[in-house]
């Protein structure tokens, strides 16, 4: 989760929320959280569990990234 704010402190393009399992069962039960931390990016893809930054980001990276063009890692 800190990540995800993280990222959108950075990107004005991120946007990062943090919901309540317990609060929101039907939430819960749409994006079939089982385990927390659990992202859900664009409502199409999750990654369950905490990741290192850089992995997190090749994550969300190789997922978004076109068809016809594989993501590229950002530069250190």
């Amino acid at each position: 989760m800190r990540l995800a704010f993280q990222f959108a402190i950075e990107n004005d393009h991120v946007r990062s929320d943090a919901i309540e399992a317990t609060e929101f069962p039907e939430w819960t039960a749409k994006y079939r959280v089982h385990a927390v931390p659990k992202t859900v990016v664009n409502g199409s893809f999750s990654i369950d569990g905490s990741l290192p930054e850089e992995r997190f980001l090749d994550e969300i990276l190789k997922r978004i990234a076109p068809p016809d063009r594989p993501a590229q890692p950002l530069s250190s």
